[in-house]
């Protein structure tokens, strides 16, 4: 047994991993009409296993501990309601025969025959019935434990927003009772975008936090990364933008641990040592980027794996190729042209033509409904009006761009900045 106050970071690591595999599995016997359902067990074992473990400590093995407590719970909820509800069709009957019941749960609920549960349930939440942004919510919110807060700050809108797609998207599944099954091979490509964008914001949350006192969270860097790799072993998703985007993964998570230093503080790439990257990642990076380049076709994934490339294998920042990169943010604002890639576009620009043409394109962008809020949007004018020597002004953006963000690393840097005037 270990210490629960010792173990903390491994518990919450345990539970977000282990939760989406559970209701995954749950779901497929109880059926997505009955996510809630699926969801309650899932949070009545995760309580249950809090309250155990700060008595009894952390057990030897706690993944089988969970599934143990769920398979319990589960059968008592079935036993309760199977006269009162329908499951999922195909098993339904084993459910409501006390004989069959035990016996179906735990077959079911194993932890070590669940990872293609796991990724059907993404394509379940990806049913075309569903808006696209409830889609990935759902994924945000059911799979992987995410708050509607960092939801909310994933899709750059307000929690209301999140919380009424949530809402719509579960009382979908509850009235068109969506079966729990892989789509057809012909209609995998129209949710799998959906799925990857998903597993891309489970990154960029545990890239760079944007709730949590911790700048990187590696429980989430190691779960997208996960996820990716299910998805390009499985046959009918090894797709060139799921491999584009693994590589995407891999070029960012290679630099992880340059950018914060011994005190936890964010460390810009200008100033990161890049002896500290993980060099075996960017070769991987690099065969997942050449596999996914042998289609015709270019997603925005493959232009983001691209320019990732082009950091990581740059001796210095200052040999940076910011032209290439300049000429990757054209090619990906034709696929994508939004606030977010506008204003990284401008930061390259920057580099290559000087900040003042930059900056006056980017005061342009003021009004963008993406970049209003973004905390990024307005430290980069902070940044740029400091380069030229007006310090009210940067002192004036820079204390914007700290109203908002909630990250304690952005606010504890953007103060430095502001220190530094």
């Amino acid at each position: 047994m270990s210490s629960f106050g010792e173990e903390k970071p491994l518990v919450e690591h345990l539970f977000r991993h282990e939760a989406g595999k559970l209701i995954a599995v749950l779901t497929k016997m109880f059926g997505p009409h009955n996510l809630e359902l699926a969801e309650d067990v899932v949070q009545d074992t995760l309580i249950k296993a809090l309250e155990n473990w700060r008595i009894n400590g952390i057990p030897q093995n706690p993944t089988a501990w969970l599934f143990t407590a769920a398979r319990n719970k589960a059968l008592d909820v079935v036993r309760r309601e199977r006269y009162k509800k329908e499951f999922a069709a195909e098993i339904s009957p084993l459910l409501k025969s006390e004989f069959s019941a035990g016996e179906t749960i735990r077959q079911l609920v194993h932890e070590n025959e669940i990872e293609d549960e796991q990724l059907r349930m993404m394509f379940v939440c990806c049913h075309p019935s569903m808006p696209e942004e409830s889609q990935v919510a759902l994924i945000l919110k059911t799979l992987c434990g995410f708050s509607v807060a960092e939801i909310a700050k994933a899709f750059l809108t307000g929690e209301e927003t999140i919380t009424k797609r949530l809402y719509r998207a579960r009382q979908q599944f509850r009235e068109e009772k969506i079966a729990f099954t892989l789509p057809d091979v012909n209609d995998l490509p129209g949710r799998l975008q959906n799925v990857l964008m998903a597993i891309y914001l489970i990154f960029n949350e545990g890239y760079n936090s944007t709730h949590h006192t911790l700048v990187i969270r590696e429980d989430l860097v190691e779960e997208s990364l996960r996820l990716a790799n299910l998805i390009i072993r499985h046959p009918h998703t090894n797709k060139p933008e799921s491999l584009a985007l693994t590589a995407l993964l891999c070029f960012h998570a290679a630099r992880l641990y340059g950018r914060v230093d011994r005190e936890g503080n964010l460390v810009l790439l200008k100033h990161q040592d890049r002896s500290q990257w993980n060099y075996e990642l960017i070769r991987q990076g690099n065969t997942f980027l050449k596999q996914a380049s042998g289609g015709e076709y270019v997603s925005a994934f493959h232009v983001e794996a691209a320019i990732a490339y082009e950091h990581c294998i740059a001796a210095s920042y200052a040999e940076t190729n910011w032209k290439q990169i300049l000429e990757l943010y054209d090619i990906l604002w034709q696929i994508r042209p939004d606030g977010i890639v506008a204003l990284n576009r401008l930061i390259a620009s920057a580099e290559v033509n000087g900040v003042r043409s930059s900056l006056k394109a980017l005061l342009l962008l003021q009004g963008d409904p993406i970049l209003k809020d973004y905390y990024l949007y307005y430290a980069t004018l902070g940044d740029w009006h400091a380069q030229l020597g007006e310090k009210d002004s940067a002192k004036n953006y820079f204390t914007e761009a700290v109203h908002r963000t909630e990250s304690p690393g952005e606010k504890k840097l953007l103060q430095q900045k502001i220190n530094a005037l």
